[in-house]
């Protein structure tokens, strides 16, 4: 011990180490949703529909599923400060593509290079919490994971507002090229403050070095197959998601077989991407991952499909589109707060599943004439599941997560908020087409409905949560 008075939060997680940190990690939620007010710009720009640019939602959320828990990996193995640095520079690359692109499909291109660089923070950030934890012989206080969780829902929270003043003020390009300045800060940060690996690398090396052979092993191993399988499966999925109006039902053949030889190459591997045993060992970490992904579907669907509602049936430009989704996000960034400062998991989770059939249900009876207070309504109600959820879904996963597996455990709590996010998109190509509508609205708002009332159950049923507030994490 380095002599530190208890309950003070050792220097190594101040300032130096905790602002890259929080900056990088607030670059993938924040480029999940500011796009969703330039959308109509980017389709009116480019003569393609909300069913084609629901493919820019998709392929960053399919590149950040993989990415998170592959960079992780990769954190683990090279080191956790240069899969950030590289991951910075990917960012700025992806910025530039987007903002240069002369046509639709480097528009894609660019943001699935943003997913990928993106992913690379958060797991990054974990990773070096993880060594400093081991370096100074203390647990990450919980206030620096907490910051980290609100890091990244309160950007996501701000993103339409402020995609829609940037659209609205240097043009929907302005959303891609926002990402070249904030990377290129975060990676001077980094390269200035974080700590370099050879010496992260070397305590993580002597704590492998105190387990088995066989440990050691599977702490290292990376499972490129396994990546490259979940991936293809994943990719497949999309595709057919992404075009339910008329479905390629041939998809569904290789995605089946894909799935299948994933299942079977996990259950071989010493070191699998995807410990298939751990979660069928664990219900209430799968049901959390299930609780996540569903609340984020409908979130998602209201982020993206009431925001391109208010711009082609409502008649609001983007920005002011972007002002209508201000108490949607003003309300997550505050429950967000009050979230994490609860100790228990089952209350705010089930007021969080409450919150989502009552927006659900104000959006289910609005209609392009309706008054500005019921939008900004069914907006504010919205936001509550977004804070709730977010940090009891995550206090659930330290809960339940094996004690030497939190890390991937929080990994692929992204990844289910990613699949949620992709079913949403293809969700909201199918319903609204070429164009937005009433109906296609309404129709996601009972689809919202329906999920709030499953949630609901399922917070109320599972016994895991009855534990309530999860011990501190500890490394």
């Amino acid at each position: 011990m380095d002599g530190t008075p208890a309950g003070v939060p050792h220097r190594a997680f101040g300032a130096r180490l905790m602002t890259p940190l929080l900056l990088g990690s607030l670059l993938n939620p924040i480029n999940s949703t500011m796009i969703a007010t330039a959308l109509v710009a980017i389709g009116q720009d480019f003569r393609v529909g909300p069913a084609d640019t629901a493919w820019l939602l998709s392929a960053m959320y399919l590149a950040s599923a993989v990415g998170q828990p592959s960079m992780g990996r990769l954190a683990d193995r090279v080191g956790p400060r240069r899969v950030f640095v590289a991951g910075a520079l990917m960012v700025c690359a992806a910025g530039l593509i987007g903002a240069l692109a002369p046509v639709f499909t480097l528009l894609i291109v660019s943001r699935v290079v943003l997913g990928i660089g993106t992913a690379a923070a958060y797991p990054a950030a974990m990773a070096m919490l993880r060594a400093e934890s081991r370096r100074t012989g203390r647990p990450t206080p919980r206030a620096v994971l907490g910051r980290l969780s609100l890091a990244a829902l309160a950007s996501a929270a701000v993103g339409p507002t402020l995609g829609g003043l940037l659209a609205a003020t240097a043009g929907w390009r302005a959303v891609f090229a926002v990402n070249v300045p904030l990377a290129l800060l975060a990676l001077v940060f980094a390269l200035v403050w974080l700590p370099r690996d050879e010496k992260s690398t070397r305590d993580a090396n002597a704590a492998r070095d105190e387990r088995s052979g066989r440990d050691s092993a599977r702490a290292g191993a990376l499972d490129p197959l396994g990546i490259a399988l979940f991936a293809a499966t994943l990719t497949t999925t999309m595709f057919f998601l992404n075009d339910l109006a008329d479905p390629r039902w041939f998809l569904l053949a290789p995605a089946a077989v894909l799935a299948a030889v994933l299942v079977w190459w996990q259950l071989r591997h010493p070191a699998p991407f995807l410990d298939l045993r751990m979660l069928a060992a664990n219900g209430g970490l799968v049901r959390t991952y299930l609780r996540h992904g569903l609340t984020y579907l409908v979130i998602y669907c209201a982020l993206y499909g009431f925001s391109q509602w208010l711009e082609q049936v409502h008649g609001y430009s983007s920005f002011h589109a972007g002002l209508i989704m201000l108490p949607m996000s003003g309300v997550a960034a505050f429950c967000s707060i009050a979230g994490a400062r609860t100790k228990g998991i089952r209350a705010p989770l089930t007021l969080a599943a409450l919150c989502l059939a009552a927006g659900s249900a104000v959006l289910l009876v609005v209609h392009g004439t309706s008054p500005l207070l019921a939008l900004l309504c069914a907006g504010a109600l919205l936001g509550i599941p977004q804070g709730l959820a977010s940090t009891a879904n995550q206090a659930a996963v330290y809960a339940q997560a094996p004690a030497d597996g939190v890390g991937a455990a929080a990994g692929l709590q992204r990844t289910a908020q990613y699949l949620g996010a992709i079913t949403a998109s293809g969700l909201i190509g199918v319903l609204y087409g070429q164009r937005a509508s009433d109906p296609g609205l309404h129709h996601m708002a009972a689809i919202g409905l329906g999920l709030g009332a499953l949630l609901l159950a399922l917070t109320l049923t599972d016994r895991t949560l009855r534990a309530g507030s999860p011990a501190a994490a500890t490394n």
